[in-house]
């Protein structure tokens, strides 16, 4: 890439470990890695697989591309030279301390360009297999249990109403994908636009209102203060009893005690979760047992797919800090008037002849 530092230059990039498995190897593919090679980026994996990011893993570096660590206001602690950004290869934040990076003058970014297409698809993937009962039927052939398949006619998706809890860009993806089934789309967003839900032929809607008529709720919003049990054993209440509800957010967006009850007493048809309250379930939690749930360990979108667009996006943001402008997928905004940020990125266009950048790229 044009202007970015020269190989041996001191832009330096530490990758988590938690992208290595136990033979060394890169378990999610190609993440496109290779792209900082190219740009001559020095970069190395952190030298330990950690469940939290702190000063020795980040100190010195100029950017962290990392999956599974959380970043909280220990991960600062003791820091002498923090990153400018900590690329998060992946849409979800809730394990970041915004807050405590805004304060060091650290940006965050994530991938939603290289994550919507693999989660709507994987949402997809969800429902149909919920409504035509995959798990159970996948049990009565490896069981013996041929007969029992009167049991288990499925729905088929063609005209139904789906309800989605979140119309962002990966929600807006699912959309187009469910048109050929003819589905009538409702969705609960207050911060969607209206034209925005026009222009894709989205009904809005409040939540209980998105719970009581569709067929199918899909969960696909963020998890904040805000929607921590936006589906409660009330909104559960309200849904009809042929219904069924998919969660491929985050898993405490759910009241997972309320959805058990919900499922054993028959109140809904069925869920397919890709997320849980606690990762993994505990071996003793009902759902594992139940024949009317699909469940994936949090992984169901992980395909070359998805490695390649997360780990392209968050190259991207990395290349684009080391020639000195700022990133596309800043979730962190206060940052920007952050004046050690301003001055690094200033010092970072100077070395590299890129002309600064005041402000997000569109």
């Amino acid at each position: 890439m044009a202007g970015t530092r020269p190989a041996g230059g001191r832009f330096t990039v530490g990758v988590s470990r938690d992208f290595l498995g136990a033979d060394g190897r890169n378990v999610w593919g190609d993440i496109r890695l290779g792209e900082l090679d190219a740009a001559g980026i020095d970069w190395h994996y952190l030298p330990r697989d950690t469940g939290g990011l702190l000063a020795p893993d980040i100190d010195g570096l100029d950017a962290v591309l990392f999956a599974g660590p959380a970043v909280t206001a220990r991960t600062f602690a003791g820091v002498t030279r923090p990153p400018l950004l900590l690329a998060r290869f992946g849409v979800g934040y809730d394990a970041v301390d915004l807050d405590a990076c805004t304060r060091h003058g650290v940006l965050v970014t994530i991938t939603p360009d290289g994550a919507r297409r693999p989660v709507a698809t994987a949402a997809l993937t969800l429902l149909l297999s919920l409504l035509h009962n995959v798990t159970v039927k996948d049990r009565l052939v490896r069981e013996g249990r041929w007969a029992e398949k009167e049991r288990w006619m499925g729905l088929g998706l063609t005209g139904r109403r789906v309800g989605l809890l979140g119309l962002g860009n990966t929600a807006r993806d699912l959309v187009g994908l469910l048109r050929p089934f003819d589905t009538e789309v409702i969705a609960y967003d207050p911060y969607c636009p209206p034209e925005t839900a026009r222009e894709l032929g989205v009904r809005l809607a409040d939540a209980d209102t998105v719970m009581a008529e569709a067929d199918a709720v899909i969960v696909m919003c963020v998890l904040t203060e805000e929607t921590f049990h936006l589906v409660d054993a009330r909104r559960l209440s309200l849904m009809k009893p042929t219904a069924v509800l998919l969660n491929v957010a985050r898993g405490p967006i759910v009241d997972e005690a309320a959805l058990i009850e919900a499922l054993r007493t028959g109140r809904i048809r069925g869920a397919g979760l890709d997320v849980f309250e606690t990762e993994p379930p505990d071996a003793s939690n009902p759902l594992l047992s139940m024949d009317n749930v699909v469940l994936s360990p949090h992984s169901l979108a992980w395909t070359d797919e998805m490695s390649a667009g997360n780990g392209g996006s968050a190259v991207r943001a990395v290349l684009d800090v080391a020639t000195g402008r700022l990133p596309r997928f800043v979730v962190n905004r206060e940052v920007l008037g952050h004046a050690h940020l301003s001055e690094r990125l200033g010092e970072l266009a100077a070395d590299t002849g890129e002309p600064a950048r005041a402000g997000v790229r569109p």
